[in-house]
């Protein structure tokens, strides 16, 4: 009785190591004595115990998020990058035989590209064309990542994190540009502004009383505040009619 007993424990035993269960996204890279038999899965899967190794490899999207890198630009400016690397493994078995480590690799080769693309780049480059920088990133990674089955699918710099001498100066940069478009619309305004002048002086010239009744226009328009004071000029010919009568 006992001897079936020890049997039975011994067929469950190499039973749960001979069955495996794999999810949807999981496969599973199967070693026997040492030589890779193939990829497998997801579902029910048999092995034979003490002879077939099965590793697991999850097929979904991972999120990397590459440590700050201190880098300085092409401009000689210092910086401080981070960013985030999205990956999937689209060959299990390259996954596991090209790379010792395929999580770590990648860690490793994200912060060794992010640090030359950015020390490739100016600041203005790297503050105004971020997508440019991105997509450069994506395609040095996916590019040597091809060969350990590995797919970069996105790059994305999150953050830029620049010394506080560097910040003044374009806090001051911003400034300055800001300051020269306002003067440059102001002076736009003043062009257009006398063009407009210059043609109602034209057309004003050609009647003399117009500017009798533009004068009168501009004064019932002042009257409207009563706490202005109001100087009414004299017209020129009304006192020289009562200078010629003196005279006389």
């Amino acid at each position: 009785m006992g001897g079936i007993l020890i049997i039975a424990l011994v067929v469950l035993v190499l039973l749960k190591m001979s069955i495996y269960v794999l999810k949807e996204y999981e496969r599973a890279v199967v070693f026997r004595l040492g030589r890779l038999a193939g990829v497998r899965g997801p579902g029910l899967i048999l092995v034979i115990p003490f002879i077939d190794r099965v590793v697991r490899v999850g097929l979904r999207i991972v999120a990397m998020d590459v440590p700050p890198q201190d880098v300085v630009t092409k401009d000689n400016v210092s910086v401080k990058v981070n960013a985030v690397v999205y990956f999937r493994v689209f060959e299990p078995d390259k996954a596991i035989v090209e790379v010792q480590d395929y999580n770590y690799a990648t860690s490793q080769l994200s912060q060794t590209t992010l640090r030359s693309v950015i020390g490739g780049a100016e600041l203005d480059e790297l503050l105004s064309a971020r997508e440019k920088i991105n997509m450069e990133l994506q395609s040095i990674l996916d590019r040597q990542t091809d060969s350990w089955g590995i797919k970069v699918s996105a790059v994305e710099v999150k953050h830029v994190d620049l010394p506080d001498t560097m910040q003044r100066a374009l806090a001051k940069q911003a400034e300055a540009e800001r300051e020269r478009r306002a003067k440059v619309i102001h002076a736009a305004g003043e062009l257009q502004a006398s063009e407009k002048l210059s043609q109602a002086a034209a057309v004003l010239a050609t009647e003399p009383t117009s500017i009798q009744l533009r004068f009168l226009q501009t004064l019932s328009e002042i009257a409207v505040e009563k706490n202005s004071t109001i100087v009414f000029p004299v017209p020129i010919d009304i006192v020289e009619h009562f200078m010629k009568g003196k005279k006389d």
